[in-house]
């Protein structure tokens, strides 16, 4: 299915299930909807679920320009009203999960709730933001191919699932340059903390065991509701290879609300 938001971009997403609350599916940098398949079929017997292609990315359009967290937020906001999904719970991962704050804090009256799964930067820090600066060089460079890899092979434990990994790498490899780029670009413009100081909507951070850019006692000085967990045995794709912790701890939290 797909749906055109008000820039006039096509978003492509797939759909399943009945029930309340639905679920809704926001995957991360240079991913697509499958990123979250383990939870779109986990929810699905007693939930409606939908998850999409950002712009860019999967089967959606793949525009010059647009890459901005909020015109990104706006595209999924713009989703939610076309295909009337009232109050979902908003389930982000990565670059995901920024946009899934930033939805409820610029279109509080759409989520119902929001988890944050392994989040990128909420509040960057000048160490991260350096990080990040220093990939966008590398992007930009003749070698952009082998540090895209690089940056990739960054997310995953030793041990990770050998064929797993060579999937998730090579289906983010395959994301356009100037898509990647773009995203990359947005998280540095984001406005995190306002956003986080504006969003009222419950939140519950999913975090991995090692790793990640979100200290736990900074984001409760800007919203002291956050709930956590954390999964063991996964690295940045937890969702993907610890599926049941993620899927149990969301469970948990939406019965909670």
């Amino acid at each position: 299915m797909a749906v055109t938001s008000s820039s006039g971009v096509r978003l492509h997403y797939v759909e399943e299930g009945v029930g309340d609350p639905p679920f809704l599916f926001i995957h991360g940098w240079c991913c697509d909807h499958t990123f979250f398949q383990p939870q779109f079929d986990h929810f699905k017997p007693n939930h409606r679920v939908i998850s999409l292609d950002l712009r860019g990315c999967g089967e959606s359009d793949k525009p010059e320009s647009g890459y901005d967290i909020p015109t990104m937020t706006d595209d999924v906001a713009a989703l939610c009203r076309e295909a009337r999904i009232e109050r979902p719970v908003v389930v982000g991962h990565s670059l995901g999960a920024m946009m899934a704050v930033d939805l409820a804090a610029r279109h509080p009256s759409i989520p119902r709730a929001v988890v944050a799964d392994d989040p990128g930067p909420l509040a960057i820090s000048p160490e991260s933001r350096a990080t990040f600066e220093a990939f966008i060089a590398a992007l930009e460079g003749p070698d952009s191919a082998c540090a895209r890899s690089d940056f990739i092979a960054g997310m995953f434990l030793p041990d990770a699932n050998a064929d797993q990994r060579q999937w998730i790498t090579d289906t983010m490899c395959s994301t356009p340059l100037h898509v990647a780029l773009g995203q990359i670009r947005g998280v540095l413009t984001w406005n995190g903390l306002g956003a986080l100081r504006l969003m009222t909507a419950p939140l519950l951070v999913l975090r991995r065991e090692t790793g990640g850019d979100n200290d736990p006692t900074r984001l409760l000085g800007l919203k002291a509701d956050i709930r956590f967990g954390v999964t063991v045995g996964g690295g940045h794709f937890h969702q993907l290879e610890v599926p049941e912790q993620v899927n149990l701890m969301i469970e948990r939290f939406v019965k909670s609300l």
